[in-house]
Order: C-alpha cells, then structure tokens, then sequence
C-alpha cells in the first residue's frame, strides 16, 4: 500500500509539473522592469477601464441587443410583448430591419416569460402558407424552427415556453408534451422572438400571407389551461416607419441594460456581467450613468464598432470566399463564413470557449438565424467589384444575372448601406429580382443587366426596371451586396455554376 500511494503521488507530481510553466530562473524573473514609473504615468486609470469595459461589453452583448431592439421597436410602434406584428406586402426602405429582405411579407413578435410560462400557437400551413422561421432567446441563439421545416412540420402546433427555473406548476414538461405541446428546449432567458417568413403557394399573394399572420396566437400557459384566453393583440406594420436596428449611440447601451433587466443572469455571463457595473449598468438598479461614464461608453462603442466592421470587410473572417479553385479566387462573392456552428444550431459556443467576436460580427448583420440551416435560401455577399475595391456609393456598376440561376423560386440582389447594414432609406426600390423580370430590358441569351448607380438622372429610355439606385439617406454612401437565391436547386450548385463579378463602369 505505502509503494501504491508513493506511486500514485509520485504520477500526480509529475502531471501537475507538465501542466505548471516554471518560470525562468535567470535575472529575467525578477526583473520589474520599472512597472511602478510606468504604470505611474496612467492618470486616468478609472476611464481607462471604463473604456475597455464598455468595448468589451459591446461586443459581448451584441447579439443580445440586436434581439432586444426588436422589442423596444414594437413598444415604439404601438404594442407590446405579445403583440403580432405583420405586414401585406414588402418591407421597403421605410422599415430598419439588419439585412432584411424586400420581397417577403414577415411576420414577427417577442413574448416573455418573467411571470410565467407562454404559448406561441402557428398556424398550420395551408394551400396558401408555409412558414419559415425560428424562435430565438434573448441571446439570440435558435431553439426551434417552425413550419414545414421545423418540429410542427407544417402542422402548425402550441409552442410552449417554459422559463428558467420552471416549478411544474401545470406539471412536468414531460407531462405537459404528453398534453400535445412543443416544448420549446433550452430556454435560459425571459425574453423570446421570433420572425417567420411566409413561403407564398399556388399564387398566394402579400395579402393573404398578412392574414395568415393572424392565425399566430399568444398567451399564456395558465389561460389555457383555464380556459379563458384573452384575444391577441395585432399591429398591421405595413405602412410603419418600423425600426428595431441596433444604433451605436446611448440607445446601445441602454439597450445592454434593458438585456440585463429582463433576463437572468447567466452563469456563463457572470463575468462580462461584473464588469457592467463601471459604466453604470447594475440588475435591480435605474440606469443612471454619469458624464464620464457616458463618455467612456460612447468611445467604447465606438472602437466595438470600429472591431466588428473591420471584421465584416475582411475576407475570410464574416464572410469568405466562395468560388475558389487550386487556393485562388475565381470569384469576389462570398458566404456566409459560420463554419461548424450552422450544424450545431448557431450557440456560438465551442466546448469550453464562448466564441464572442464571431458571435458580434455574425449578428453586427444579420438576424434570426435558424436552428436547423437547411436548403430554403442561400446568400451571396458582394463587398467588392470585379477589380476587388469596394463598391461605392460614388460609381455606377453592372451586374449580368445569367438567366439559369439554379434558384427554385426566384433571385433577388439587394442594396444595403455599409453604415447601418440596412436598406438605403429613402429610396423607392432597394434592390431587383426575378420579379421585375417582366419589365426588364434582357439581353439575347435572356440574361439581364442591372446597374446600380448613385443616381437615377439618365437611365435610358425604357430601362428604368433595369436600374437600381445606391443613393442613402446618411453621409455613408459605401454599400454592399446580398443576392439572394431562394430555394436553390441543389446543395451543390455552385459547383456547376457562378455568378459574374459586379463590374464599375463608370470610367466606360
């Protein structure tokens, strides 16, 4: 026994010892290098580490605040939690989605779950409607996709939210999935969104996807278990200003501290969460920062800002190339670079590590991922023309649309302004698809060439369709791509086929 335990402390000391770095030995160990001069000339250590707190926790709760705008955007408009917020017909260059779509009539709406657990019922689809779309926590993370692709599989069914901490009250969540509802898994967090994208059959129009709209119902899970269902609230957004982007001014923060209110305090979150404190942010508390604080806040801001946009505009970061051959660039379009985590369900999370700057820099853009990627649209990001400098709300472009894009339903390209990642305001088309195609001047081999121009003043006769304005309501005029393929015909259609280079033609 006393050589089994002399054996056994003997295998400790040696791991322990190849986990421990030792440190040198020579002069360099003690050496302080004067750190109490240099440290000494640091006058303002406070805002210093106000600074960097509030960088940081901008870019941590990025997600977080995009997910919370949405409801304060619904508070603005005249509802509230609970509240379903449709459209008949498009969004335009009125509404301030992040990298929304112009050819699809949402549905959208968020719920809480501070005082009790919630139903979210989806209609089932029709001849008519197919949703597509998830539900997202306050975090943004995806927990369960609905409609024919998600776990009602077009059935429609009671989405119920059970919050952190459940009490089986109305019974176990086993007990309340035998009575028929989905339970809606992983749900750390109060707050829940949710945006549902209408897929349009048999020539169902705007219409009749905005009535469909009204066939979501909210409410909480004691009525129905009662019996006694108070009627949900709907807000016809069609001709709102409707606005839930993220602005990186005082709203950021107080945004933050809307998050931290609301929802709980995650063990995971603890840390970034104490740190909050040094520009006023404290749960159970007003938010009152002080001047300094303010300040401090803004210029953090400003540098999470400056971090995430830089993370956009680099290639192989956000995005990454998509047509590639032998390790060059056949192509300046690109993907969506999510790597792993589009089959993991968007977490952002890898084992022991939070990835936080992939996280920010994912949904700097974009919004309502699904928790299940599947085949119902794939995005292509444009940021450059075919000479690799980015496009510019100055030049004038052409992009060909080959007439066999390999999309099942349509394509559409839409212009985004490089300031907000949201439409250009203003302007009366953001973007072409396959729907203007009937007013398009095409080309012999039926391609068509849409040019996209800081102004509209001298389109030829009779191409007006075939024209797209890059003006902007803000002093950023820089712009980018997304084209959009809906429904593609194959996983792997890019590999028999690519779309050409935006070309700038202002100099021909």
């Amino acid at each position: 026994m006393k050589n089994l335990l002399g054996s056994t402390a003997l295998a400790f000391s040696l791991v322990a010892g190849a986990a421990l770095a030792v440190s040198p030995t020579d002069s360099e160990f003690s050496d302080t290098g004067d750190i109490l001069a240099r440290s000494a000339q640091h006058t303002d250590i406070d805002y210093d580490i106000m600074l960097q707190r509030a960088t940081q926790a901008a870019i941590y709760y990025m997600p977080a605040v995009a997910q919370v705008d949405f409801i304060k955007a619904t508070l603005r408009a005249g509802g509230d939690y609970d509240t379903v917020n449709f459209v008949t017909k498009p969004f335009g260059s009125e509404k301030g989605f992040l990298t929304a779509n112009d050819t699809t009539a949402y549905a959208w709406g968020s719920i809480s779950t501070k005082t009790g657990p919630m139903v979210v019922e989806v209609p089932p689809m029709n001849d008519k409607v197919d949703y597509f779309g998830s539900f997202i926590s306050a975090w943004h993370v995806p927990m369960v996709d609905v409609g024919s692709k998600g776990a009602d599989q077009g059935k429609g069914g009671k989405y119920l939210f059970l919050p952190p901490g459940y009490d089986n009250a109305f019974g176990t969540a086993a007990e309340l999935e035998a009575q028929g509802y989905i339970i809606v898994p992983g749900l750390d967090t109060h707050d829940v969104s949710y945006s549902f994208r209408p897929t349009l059959l048999n020539g169902a129009t705007h219409a009749e996807a905005g009535e469909h709209a009204k066939g979501i119902k909210v409410y909480t899970l004691e009525e129905d278990v009662t019996g006694d269902i108070e009627p949900t609230h709907y807000l016809d957004a069609t001709d709102l200003p409707y606005d839930c982007l993220p602005y990186y001014n005082m709203t950021f923060i107080e945004d933050i501290n809307d998050v931290v209110q609301n929802n709980p305090v995650r063990e995971k979150d603890r840390a970034i969460y104490s740190m909050l404190q040094s520009i006023g942010i404290q749960k159970g508390q007003a938010f009152e920062p002080t001047d300094i604080q303010k300040k401090a806040a803004l210029e953090g801001l400003e540098l999470a800002y400056a971090y995430m946009q830089n993370k956009f505009i680099t290639e192989g970061e956000t995005v990454a190339p998509l047509w590639v051959k032998d390790g060059e660039k056949l192509s300046e379009w690109s993907f969506w670079n999510f790597g792993p985590q589009a089959q993991m369900g968007f977490p952002f999370e890898d084992g022991d590590e939070i990835l936080i700057d992939k996280r920010a820099a994912t949904y700097f853009y974009v919004t309502f991922l699904p928790n299940k990627l599947g085949g119902a649209t794939f995005y292509l990001t444009g940021l450059r023309d075919s000479d690799g400098n980015m496009l510019n709300g100055t030049d004038t472009y052409k992009l060909n649309v080959p007439a066999d894009v390999p999309a099942k339903d349509f394509w559409s390209a839409i212009v985004y302004n490089m300031e907000t990642k949201n439409f250009n305001r203003g302007v009366d088309r953001v973007g072409a698809s396959t729907k203007d195609l009937d007013n398009m001047v095409k080309n012999d081999d039926g391609s068509v060439d849409v040019y996209y121009a800081p102004n509209l003043d001298e389109v030829p006769e009779g191409y007006e369709a075939n024209w797209v304005t890059t003006q902007s309501a803000t002093n950023a005029n820089d712009w980018f791509f997304l084209f959009r393929l809906y429904r593609p015909e194959s996983k792997d259609w890019f590999k028999n086929w690519m779309l050409g280079d935006v070309e700038n033609i202002s100099n021909r």
